[in-house]
């Protein structure tokens, strides 16, 4: 349906980086311009223009809406598992491995983002960010459990890794194993770092 020519400006602007999610999902970064976008929103290309300059910053905007919707199912997680701290942390990692996280379509976004962030630097600095907000809100929950200072750096990182690495197999083979299996290798791995067990010494630095 083409928008009302009275419609509110940020209603169009959310559009228009609702299609640019779904063309960046079913065509990648080659296949989205002003026009297949535009398309996709059932509006004119002049729009896409006149709400952002340009299919860049169009772009650029989709991938903060994208996180954006992440970070809140995340933060919808916690709040949900109540006070207690090991529950907060585990309904945080678990949580991208269930719908709208753990999601064919989501991944398909991600990678055409994430092959632009190779080639252009502000895209870089985007995915740097965000992924940054991500590793300190694992280093709050990781804190509250209890993980000594010292080593709550490394183990943000180490869970990051492992979330995404079991995220992005339950996106390209969700027959491989399940969401509930993923929270398992996930939970077993957090249990390690709370008790102690660290896969990384205290102090050592990546890179």
């Amino acid at each position: 349906m083409r928008l009302s020519k009275r419609a509110n400006p940020e209603d169009r602007r959310r559009d228009l980086i609702e299609a640019a999610v779904r063309v960046l999902a079913e065509r990648g970064a080659a296949g989205a311009s002003v026009r297949t976008i535009a398309a996709a929103a059932n509006v004119s290309p002049g729009l896409v223009t006149h709400h952002f300059g340009g299919v860049d910053r169009l772009v650029a905007a989709s991938y903060d809406h994208v996180a954006a919707q992440v970070a809140a199912a995340l933060e919808a997680a916690v709040a949900a598992a109540g006070s207690s701290p090991p529950a907060r942390l585990g309904a945080f990692v678990a949580a991208n491995f269930t719908a709208p996280i753990a999601d064919p379509a989501l991944l398909a976004t991600w990678l055409a983002l994430w092959s632009l962030a190779r080639g252009d630097p502000a895209m870089l600095a985007r995915h740097e960010h965000h992924y940054a907000g991500f590793r300190v809100r694992l280093e709050v929950l990781l804190a509250e459990c209890g993980v000594a200072p010292a080593r709550v750096r490394l183990a943000a990182i180490g869970v990051t890794a492992l979330v995404d690495g079991l995220w992005l197999e339950l996106c390209l083979s969700p027959d491989s194993f399940s969401a509930d299996e993923a929270r398992r290798i996930a939970t077993a791995y957090l249990a390690g770092l709370r008790g102690g067990d660290s896969p990384l010494p205290s102090g050592e630095r990546v890179g």
